[in-house]
């Protein structure tokens, strides 16, 4: 084969930078020796200042792992100047020389309000959340479970959500092995934006006007919807309810089955931590460990199995506790499909030369 000039890495943007913007972009320098990515935009209403502050100490997650300098009224990252614009509209923004539009603000979700976006001149946009229905998407996946369902040519590609990415492998993993008749999956979740720190007029449902730290609080959640996406065999099947707990980072899902097949405790731990060695390496770990939620704050997996927490009642009801970092996880998940997306575009056009493209990690 011919000496071949390498693929250049995508350029890639990112259009709100709040919690999983950050953690985005601090992921993508946490692993950049292989990553052939590079953020080279990023569009958020606040001001610089508090952007490069915000980026370089964070309560959850620490430091940033690189320098962070606002130069002449420029943000620089790493030595690296990044432009930067306060558009509150896709209209408003210059998206020239970007790949892909990495959609963080979780502000739109229906196609008509997406394809402003490309309308405005961005060729891709990768969501931070699920599409408001199935139609409004070309695509929506977690990377390392359902990745194979790309092919490059879409447009429009939503990264599911921190719940979703947590449980949808466990739960096709348990349909595949015991069969799965009935599922209740309770979400415990740590406080968002959506919520103010003492009462007040915050939002529309009226327990979200309360504060977030001195209650627990049901809140409506779409996770069964979620989960019926990808494994739609068990639509109908599927029930879900979410609670808001007073901490800042990791959350917790109490996944109750009833199984098709007789279980036990034993079994089923087994099966889940063979399978975090094998086909849900990266994706799930497993820990029979006296944990707290702090344990798992930077965790780049999707979930983590408490092993010691795995019940059964009779030989067909199963009840499993599973953790996760609900921003650093689906983070790391973000940025494995950006890569994999981008590698297929980018290896489509390679392909027109004879260049290969490089493969998922």
């Amino acid at each position: 084969m011919p000496n071949l000039p390498p693929i250049p890495a995508p350029r890639l943007a990112i259009n709100g930078y709040g919690r999983i913007g950050r953690c985005f972009l601090r992921a993508l320098h946490e692993t950049a020796t292989h990553r052939p990515l590079q953020v080279v935009a990023i569009n958020e209403p606040a001001n610089l200042e508090s952007m490069a502050y915000l980026t370089r100490y964070d309560s959850t997650h620490g430091r940033f792992p690189a320098s962070v300098e606002v130069i002449d009224g420029q943000l620089q990252i790493a030595g690296h100047h990044l432009r930067i614009s306060h558009g509150r509209r896709p209209e408003e923004v210059d998206w020239s020389g970007i790949d892909l539009v990495v959609e963080c603000s979780g502000i739109y979700g229906r196609r008509p309000e997406l394809e402003r976006f490309t309308a405005a001149g961005c060729p891709r946009l990768l969501l931070s959340h699920p599409g408001a229905s199935a139609d409004d998407i070309d695509a929506t996946i977690i990377a390392g479970f359902n990745q194979h369902a790309l092919d490059g040519s879409e447009t429009l590609v939503s990264a599911a959500s921190c719940t979703t990415s947590a449980i949808v492998p466990i739960l096709d993993l348990l349909d595949r092995e015991i069969g799965i008749e009935q599922a209740l999956l309770s979400t415990l979740h740590s406080v968002m934006n959506d919520q103010p720190l003492i009462d007040g007029y915050h939002h529309d449902d009226l327990r979200r006007t309360r504060s977030a730290m001195q209650s627990i609080i049901p809140v409506s959640t779409g996770l069964a919807r979620g989960v019926e996406r990808f494994l739609p065999q068990l639509a109908g099947r599927v029930q879900a309810k979410a609670i808001r707990v007073p901490t800042t980072n990791v959350s917790a899902i109490d996944l109750t089955l009833i199984t098709a097949r007789p279980v036990n405790a034993a079994a089923v731990n087994d099966l889940l931590a063979s399978a975090s060695h094998g086909p849900l390496k990266r994706l799930v770990a497993y820990s029979e460990a006296a944990h707290a939620s702090i344990d798992f704050n930077h965790d780049p997996h999707s979930a983590i199995v408490d092993g010691s927490q795995t019940r059964t009642s009779g030989q067909h009801l199963l009840n499993l506790f599973v953790w996760f970092d609900n921003e650093w996880g689906f983070a790391n998940r973000m940025l494995e499909l950006a890569d994999h997306w981008s590698q297929l575009w980018l290896g489509t056009q390679a392909n027109n030369t004879d260049q290969p493209h490089r493969s998922f990690p």
